[in-house]
């Protein structure tokens, strides 16, 4: 293909995150960048939702993927960076617009000015206020990204196929990530998240472990009610070890 008709090819870059609520574990954000028109092709190859697959469907989209997207890139967000940022006051709506824009620099660094203007970014909103969350993403966003056209929207990964695809990448990453913990610790903690039995085992047998690894989420209301009932005696919430 000629580098013009490149340029004049309209893209759009769908982001999406996995792993917002668990206790156990890191977020993850990831992002594809792709041609616009490929979209129907995601679709007929049953790109959809994350939430909506198997894992082992999953594991074979993001495959797929590989030969239908331009470029992807993805962001792992770790209890200690999590508790981190909650600590010095960034909430977790922040945490992800940073980690947002990280991915729509990384996504643009190879693009021209003319194929900049052609591409539309849009994201799966975690925020309950989309405008006032995109001027926080726009804050860092570099600044000859600054003109791009973003979208923050709820159920984006319902919606575009190219957020869809982000979700598969941001959770088989994730999947892959808690398998590799999983390892590392000798037992298996689950998804992380609150309701899943063996997490709540995990918790309540292996705690120790769990911190030692950092693999618990220590500013998490089910981490300090769990620490509350454990330790009834003790009034004051354990000191996080993070600022030492």
């Amino acid at each position: 293909m000629k580098k013009e008709e490149q340029n004049n090819k309209e893209l759009i870059i769908g982001i999406d995150d996995a792993g917002r609520g668990p206790v156990l574990g890191p977020m993850v954000l990831g992002g594809c960048l792709m041609y616009k028109e490929r979209e129907s092709e995601l679709k007929k190859a049953g790109i959809k939702d994350s939430k909506l697959l198997t894992p082992a469907k999953r594991e074979e989209l993001v495959e797929t993927l590989k030969d239908m997207i331009l470029d992807s890139h993805f962001v792992i967000l770790t209890p200690v960076e999590i508790d981190t940022g909650l600590g010095m006051g960034v909430n977790l709506n922040e945490v992800e617009a940073i980690a947002s824009a990280t991915i729509v620099n990384k996504l643009c660094e190879k693009l021209t000015n003319e194929q900049k203007k052609n591409l539309t970014i849009i994201i799966d909103c975690p925020s309950t206020n989309p405008p006032a969350w995109l001027i926080t993403v726009d804050k860092y966003i570099k600044p000859e990204n600054k003109k791009i056209r973003i979208k923050a929207e709820h159920k984006a990964d319902f919606n575009y196929p190219s957020v869809s695809a982000a979700s598969i990448i941001a959770k088989t990453t994730r999947d892959a990530e808690i398998e590799k913990h999983k390892k590392e610790v000798g037992f298996d903690f689950g998804s992380g998240y609150p309701a899943d039995p063996y997490t709540k085992a995990a918790l309540e047998e292996h705690s120790e472990v769990l911190l030692k690894h950092h693999l618990i989420r220590e500013s998490w209301a089910t981490w300090k009610n769990f620490e509350e009932k454990s330790n009834p005696n003790n009034k004051k919430a354990k000191q996080s070890k993070l600022f030492e």
